[in-house]
Order: C-alpha cells, then sequence, then structure tokens
C-alpha cells in the first residue's frame, strides 16, 4: 500500500493540490487504508470519495489536499473538524499540526464516531484528535476559540456557533450551497469580533452538514 500511497501524493503534487512540503509529507505518512470498511480498502489510493455507510463518504486525496493547503497550518494550532466520518482528514491535518497542536472533530452520527476512536487509536492518533459524538454546527464551545475551522460537509450557510468560536485572525473553510453534492468551498477569516472576509475557492461535492444550523435531517 506504501507503494501505491506515494505514486498518489506524487501526482497529487504534479496537479498542484499539494502546494506544500508539510502537506505532502503529512499524506505521505498517513496510511488512508487504516481508515476505511475493510471491503474497500483496496481502492484506497485512488483519488476518489468513497462510502463509509450511513450515507457518508470519505473524502478524495485531492479534497484532503486542499483544504489542508488552504487552511494554512502551522505546528501548535487548535483545530475543529466538522463531520470526522471514519478520521483520515483530522489524522493529516493532526500530522501537520504536530504533537503541540490538537484536533477536536465533531461527528453527529454515533456509530462513526465510535469507528474514528478506534481508527486513530490503532494509528496512534489518539493523543492528539479528540472525537465528540454530537451536533457539529454548534461547534464545541468548551475548546474555543479555535485557530481553524474546516467542514467535512456542506451547509446552507455558515453555522453561527462556528463564526463565533473562531479565534480573530483565524480561518474557517466550509463548502456552502445545496444539500445535493453541489457547492462552493468558501474560506472565512475573521478580521475582528463582528467583521468577517470570505473568499471562493472554487466548486466542490459534498454530503450535507445536518444539524441545528445546517439541513434538517430527512
Amino acid at each position: 500500500m506504501k507503494d501505491k500511497r506515494e505514486e498518489l501524493v506524487e501526482k497529487l503534487l504534479n496537479q498542484g493540490y499539494i502546494k506544500t512540503g508539510k502537506v505532502k509529507k503529512a499524506m505521505l505518512h498517513v496510511p488512508r487504508e487504516e481508515f476505511m470498511p475493510p471491503e474497500i480498502r483496496r481502492y484506497a489510493y485512488l483519488d476518489r470519495p468513497l462510502p463509509i455507510g450511513r450515507g457518508q463518504t470519505i473524502s478524495a486525496p485531492h479534497m484532503v489536499a486542499i483544504i489542508a493547503e488552504q487552511l494554512d497550518l502551522d505546528e501548535g494550532m487548535k483545530i475543529l473538524e466538522i463531520g470526522t466520518g471514519l478520521g483520515y482528514n483530522a489524522a493529516v491535518v493532526s500530522e501537520i499540526i504536530g504533537g503541540s497542536g490538537h484536533v477536536y472533530t465533531v461527528e453527529r452520527i454515533p456509530s462513526l464516531a465510535e469507528k474514528a476512536r478506534e481508527n486513530l487509536e490503532k494509528t496512534g492518533y489518539n493523543h492528539k484528535i479528540t472525537v465528540i459524538s454530537g451536533d457539529g454546527t454548534l461547534g464545541y464551545p468548551e475548546k474555543a476559540p479555535f485557530d481553524r475551522i474546516y467542514g467535512t460537509a456542506s451547509s446552507p450557510k455558515i453555522p453561527e456557533p462556528l463564526k463565533k468560536q473562531l479565534r480573530i485572525g483565524g480561518k474557517l473553510i466550509i463548502p456552502l450551497g445545496s444539500a445535493n453534492y453541489f457547492q462552493e468551498l468558501v474560506s472565512v477569516q475573521r478580521i475582528s469580533d463582528d467583521e468577517f472576509k470570505s473568499e471562493d475557492l472554487g466548486g466542490v461535492a459534498f454530503v450535507p452538514m445536518i444539524g441545528e444550523h445546517g439541513w434538517p435531517e430527512d
């Protein structure tokens, strides 16, 4: 699998998705196959999203790279992730921010949250990543403010709790738009208490972010 991982990372580098050494190093180090159900592990290094159950997906590697690059991560940062899935994206981010940083990640589906905890423990990231079961659109006020916040699911608008929990000078990245898998990836920087600067990063396709400040559950 390691050879396939190296091949994929080289491809993402050549295509311009990976731009920095720290993102390249993280994606080379994190074993994506360990964050996937056994029946689809053989597809771990295809650059495509894959189903992980309960209508959820593991993001395509190029999208993980895009988010990691756009977050502009540094050592020691405190990060909030909305939508843990099985833990892969959080592991890549954790690798970049190092042992002095921490990722708090919120997953609304308890069975996925539990599986993510197991995956993070077996890969050695459990001390640097805390998985919370709950409504991610409410954020995680207990550990706010955060240096960076990002969503791995799409919301109709930026959840207000996430804006409030972002540190001044911090950055939030989230897909915004429809619930049917076609959205715009938006980067938001908090300038002051009540001033935010937004930038459109282009079209993406994510599952819906369900919660009090996201999409309603069917």
